[in-house]
């Protein structure tokens, strides 16, 4: 998306991601500067994420004193989730170096500044609006008789009013597509329990005689944003952990404070012994391919090796379409690939995945190929109903069989063959036996 046009930006945004369109926009003058790919992707939330440690750091300071702020600053940068989208080309990173920084504003009372970071905030993920509750919160939370107060109450609604005007206009378009999130299931029991779990525990800081800053603060922006979010999730699932990252600041500020409260030498060792002994495992882990939904430079390469060792095969086919996705990262490698279904590519068609052709002309395109390469999800995923999709799962388990199948994280590669067509021994060494066991789709 980066690296189409403003204007093949622009046309996209109004079929599809609108809600990343600022991010798009960004990425694309970020790669307008230099292209140094994956890199360049990376290196904004890199930096983002450091933004964020720093401004823990002073609002920390600024609350419980510079040894507090320190020990929360440090303490942003290791939890997982940070680091986990401190290296992906996402908009998350950037979002919470947003609102952390538009928390230190808050807490300064620089209004029109709260209010453009926050608003900014919002415009990379709508959802950042819910930091502004938490900030609502805090402030309305706090004791009236504070000098001055009565008007940083008024100031704080007129800024909070003023990112909810500037987010309404792509908030009520975005409805628009909500089919994109459709996939999202509402919060299981686990969710459930383990922020059950992080609430008690959060809770529990309380009893720690911590500033009372800090608990005016970092008690919310932890907790008010995802049960928000998870109370919403009833009615129309919209949870997903990576929508509410910045409540790593609440987190941290809270770690650094009590960490600051029970201070003696020995404490700290031990505290730092045994954080390192449970996230230098996993931050390992989250620096390997395995530790990603999809990898998409691995099926890439699976879907060139496949075509290379089955000698020759007419095509490829997705299925479904919105697993195309996989290829536009390394398009090189299905070059020499006939996409049997596709009608108008992904830029050519100002869309994210492309459009397909009619039902009964993939039919008639995949029945006249011999062998075909197929990229679909794992066994056991909802199968798409659309009449596209249909006729392809139809078609296939008509006219060929499974040759073999490669699973790469969440998918799976697969040589299909007219019966008696499959390769040879070569190929079944390479791609081994279809893991669902089957001989068709």
């Amino acid at each position: 998306m980066a690296h189409r046009s403003v204007a093949g930006i622009w046309r996209t945004l109004g079929t599809v991601d609108a809600v990343h369109g600022l991010y798009y926009l960004l990425m694309h003058a970020v790669f307008a500067l230099h292209d140094g790919g994956l890199t360049t992707l990376r290196l904004p939330s890199v930096l983002a994420t450091a933004a964020a440690a720093a401004g823990v750091g002073l609002i920390g300071h600024r609350l419980a004193g510079p040894r507090a702020g320190l020990l929360a600053g440090l303490a942003m940068p290791l939890i997982p989730a940070v680091q986990q989208y401190a290296q992906e080309g996402r908009s998350y990173a950037l979002v919470c170096a947003l609102v952390v920084w538009a928390t230190w504003l808050l807490l300064a009372k620089r209004w029109t500044g709260y209010g453009a970071v926050m608003l900014a905030a919002c415009l990379l993920h709508e959802f950042a609006v819910l930091a502004v509750a938490a900030h609502g919160v805090t402030v309305f939370a706090r004791r009236a008789e504070t000098r001055g107060f009565p008007q940083a109450r008024r100031a704080f609604v007129r800024a909070a009013g003023g990112v909810v005007a500037g987010l309404a206009p792509l908030a009520v378009f975005s409805t628009t597509q909500s089919a994109q999130v459709e996939w999202i299931g509402r919060p299981g029991a686990g969710t459930l329990a383990g922020y059950a779990a992080l609430t008690a525990a959060a809770l529990l800081c309380r009893r720690v005689r911590l500033a009372p800053g800090v608990r005016a603060l970092a008690l919310p922006l932890l907790l008010v944003p995802s049960w928000l979010l998870l109370a919403v999730s009833y009615l129309h699932p919209l949870y997903v952990d990576r929508y509410v990252l910045f409540c790593s600041a609440g987190l941290a500020l809270l770690t650094g404070a009590v960490l600051d409260r029970c201070w003696s030498r020995v404490v700290v060792l031990a505290v730092v012994a045994a954080a390192l002994a449970a996230l230098l495992p996993v931050g390992l882990e989250l620096r390997t391919p395995q530790s990603r939904k999809n990898d998409v430079t691995a099926v890439s390469a699976a879907v060139e090796a496949a075509a290379g060792r089955s000698g020759s095969v007419d095509g490829v086919l997705f299925t479904p379409a919105r697993r195309r996705v996989w290829t536009l990262w390394r398009p090189a490698d299905f070059r020499g690939l006939a996409d049997l279904s596709l009608g108008r590519a992904p830029r050519a068609s100002h869309t994210l995945f492309g459009t397909e052709l009619p039902p009964d002309l993939i039919r008639g395109r995949i029945r006249a190929a011999r062998r075909i390469v197929v990229v679909s999800d794992l066994p056991g995923q909802p199968l798409d109903s659309g009449p596209r999709e249909s006729v392809k799962r139809r078609t296939l388990r008509t006219y060929f069989v499974s040759c073999g199948s490669r699973k790469i994280t969440s998918a799976l590669v697969t040589v299909y063959a007219r019966p008696g067509g499959c390769p040879h021994a070569g190929v079944s060494r390479w791609i081994g036996p279809d893991p669902a066991g089957r001989s068709g789709p």
